[in-house]
């Protein structure tokens, strides 16, 4: 079947849901002006609600197209450690470590900085 269609079905049980949280809440409400318990819903409001989630769900699997695979090595298998350690952004040449080198002069460091 199309996309589009699923995508109207996605939304039509959207519409659905919001149909079933509305009458839920109209159904408490009712409850509360007869001073009544907070008793279970009516059963044609559950029905609803589990049928139009389940053909939320089905609708939304279709039109997200095709899955990736679960496993990260499968996407990591055709890379080199090299390539996997390889992050530029945590490179960083000029910072208050190099002044425990051997080879800094701190005279140059200055000079350099103005």
């Amino acid at each position: 079947m199309s996309r589009r269609f699923y995508r109207n079905l996605t939304i039509l049980s959207l519409l659905s849901l919001c149909h079933t949280a509305y009458s839920a809440a109209k159904h408490r409400s009712y409850l509360r002006l007869k001073e009544q318990e907070n008793g279970t819903l009516p059963l044609d409001i559950i029905v609803q609600g589990i049928l139009s989630l389940v053909i939320a769900m089905i609708g939304i699997v279709n039109i997200a197209g095709e899955f990736k695979e679960i496993s990260a090595t499968k996407n990591l298998e055709r890379k080199s450690w090299e390539t996997l350690r390889n992050v530029p952004s945590f490179y960083v040449f000029n910072h208050r470590g190099q002044a425990l080198s051997p080879d800094y002069n701190s005279t140059e460091a200055i000079q350099g900085l103005s």
